[in-house]
């Protein structure tokens, strides 16, 4: 493989995701910072988590698992 490597270019991509990682390590702080300060609040962190969760989420496809868990507890008497 003869091809030429253009190190300027190269340098931008990698220094692109450098910055990236970091501001992913900020963000990753400040998500633990709020959910340390909810917890403080009283409220349950992994609660918190799964509501996150269930809003991204398809309003159609959220209520049919909703439907599908009712109808399986039901079934098994829970």
């Amino acid at each position: 493989m003869n091809k030429q490597i253009d190190a300027g270019l190269l340098l931008r991509f990698v220094e692109r995701i450098e910055n990236l990682q970091q501001d992913m390590e900020n963000i990753q702080q400040d998500i633990k910072t709020v959910m340390d300060e909810a917890k403080s609040a009283g409220y349950e962190p992994k609660y918190i988590k799964q509501c996150i969760k269930l809003r991204a989420k398809d309003p159609d496809q959220l209520f049919e698992e909703d439907e599908l868990i009712k109808m399986y507890r039901n079934a098994i008497g829970i």
